[in-house]
Formats: C-alpha cells, structure tokens, sequence
C-alpha cells in the first residue's frame, strides 16, 4: 500500500476510521483488517474503544514496526497536564509503549497553543509519540502552529469527500508539505446512491463509493480513512485502491455540488 511520508513516519494513505464502534464490534473489526491488511488504525480518546483497538493489535500478530497507529486528545483536555493524563490513558487502553502519531482532536476557544504544542514536542522528545499533528484545525489555526510556533506538524485530520471542498486548506497544508487525512470520505455513505458517482462507478466495474475513494487517494498528500465494521466493505475499501479515474471522471467529480458537511466546523462538539 501506499505511504505519505511526513516528520519521520510513513503514514499508509488508506487506513481504518473507527469512530463510533466499540466493544467487540470495534475488536472484531480492526482484528478483520489488521487480517486483510490495513496498517493503519485511526482512534480518539473520545471514541471509548482504545482498550478494544489495543486487544485487537495484541491478538493480530502484526508486528508493531509495520503498524500506524493514530489517537487524539479530547478538546477538553488541553492543559498539559491533562494532555499527559490522557495520553497515558490512551497508551495504556491500547496497549503500546508509544503512538505513532498524536493529535490535537479538535481547537478549543479556552486552549494555548504553545503550551499544547510544547506538551506534544516533549512527548516527542521522550519517544512515547513518534509525531505529533491536529484534527480540524482551520487555516488560520494551522498557520499560528506551523509558522508562529514551528511546531512539527505531520498532518491535518478533516472532513473531505467528492461533496466538501477543501480546497483552501489543501492548497496551504502542500505549501506546507503537510498531509490531510479524510474522515468521513465516503460522506457518510451518501456518496453511495450518487447518480454521477453510480455512473463512473459502472464504467470500471466499479461502486460509487470505490470511485469516491479513490478520487481521495489520487491527490497528492491525501490520506483517507473510512470507517468500515464489516470484512467485506473493508475489503471493497481495499479494492477502491485498483480503480483507475480517467480526466472525464474527475471533470465529473468536478462539477459536483461541494458545500455538504457531515460535521458541524466549529471549537469543540458545542458549536456556536
């Protein structure tokens, strides 16, 4: 599979989101695409599955160096020392000595940005996080991070699919040679009964949401990671990375309307 790299880790540009899944579920999931060959795991303290996500990597036999791993600290968790309460909590639910890449969950309107990011900086330093980065973060935030603090920023996880343009924060973040990371590519799953995407989807043998996907992964610095419970739409998720857009495909993508968000943009989950 493909990597990104970015600040001295590989980052495979199809990865597993699991928001919303817990329990044995949420095991049962990641052990089926650790299984089928996902390498990269995306979590969050507030998701509640970190104990699930760490028993799955336990039981799978991947060895941990072949292994991305992703968790974040919660808006309400900012201050450093809860930055390092959380961070030890996440470490010991997943059962690793140290996270791959770490991330601001989402911008608090109370936060300090330089003591968020000297916090993570030492976590860094200390081994037990391989990179550090931000979820959610606008332009303007993300300027006063790279630029203000110089914080060594590895990526910036957002909502983006066929239906939300981001283009604004793209054109920024390669200037930056910093990656965006996907949630919700697959919009939720609205993308599915699309007509412009069920017809170039037709054309390659091919679902809208493979067509959905790979348009995703086609551009540069852009990872994405669905959330997929089930072994056979994990494996479909796999396959997307087989389809091969044309200039008539992506012209069409083009054209479709790209203003729907799934997720309220906004300081935390309260938005104004």
């Amino acid at each position: 599979m493909d990597n990104l790299h970015t600040q001295g880790i590989s980052l495979p540009r199809l990865g597993l989101g699991t928001f919303r899944m817990q329990g044995e579920t949420c095991r049962a999931a990641v052990e089926s695409a650790l299984a089928l060959g996902y390498r990269h795991i995306d979590t969050a303290e507030m998701y509640a599955n970190e104990d699930s996500i760490g028993a799955a990597i336990a039981a799978s036999g991947v060895a941990r160096g072949e292994l991305h791993v992703t968790t974040k600290v919660w808006h309400e968790n900012l201050a450093p020392a809860a930055i390092r309460k959380a961070f030890d909590t996440s470490l010991k639910k997943l059962r690793l000595d140290h996270v791959d890449l770490y991330l601001v969950h989402w911008p608090s309107r109370q936060m300090n940005l330089k003591a968020i990011f000297e916090t993570l900086m030492a976590l860094k330093e200390e081994g037990r996080v391989r990179a550090i980065g931000v979820a959610n973060f606008t332009t303007a935030l993300l300027k006063t991070v790279v630029e203000e603090i110089r914080a060594p920023i590895a990526c910036d996880q957002v909502e983006y699919h066929v239906m939300l343009d981001q283009t604004k924060l793209l054109a920024y973040l390669r200037a930056q040679a910093i990656p965006l990371v996907a949630y919700c590519p697959l919009a939720q799953g609205r993308v599915a009964a699309d007509p412009t995407l069920v017809a170039i989807g037709r054309k390659h043998n091919a679902t809208a949401a493979q067509v959905a996907l790979k348009w995703l992964l086609d551009q540069d610095g852009v990872a994405a990671i669905p959330k997929a419970s089930r072994g056979e739409s994990q494996k479909a998720n796999l396959d997307a990375l087989k389809v091969n857009l044309d200039d008539a495909d992506r012209k069409a993508i083009a054209a479709l309307p790209k203003g729907q968000r799934c997720v309220s943009p906004g300081f935390g989950p309260a938005w104004d």
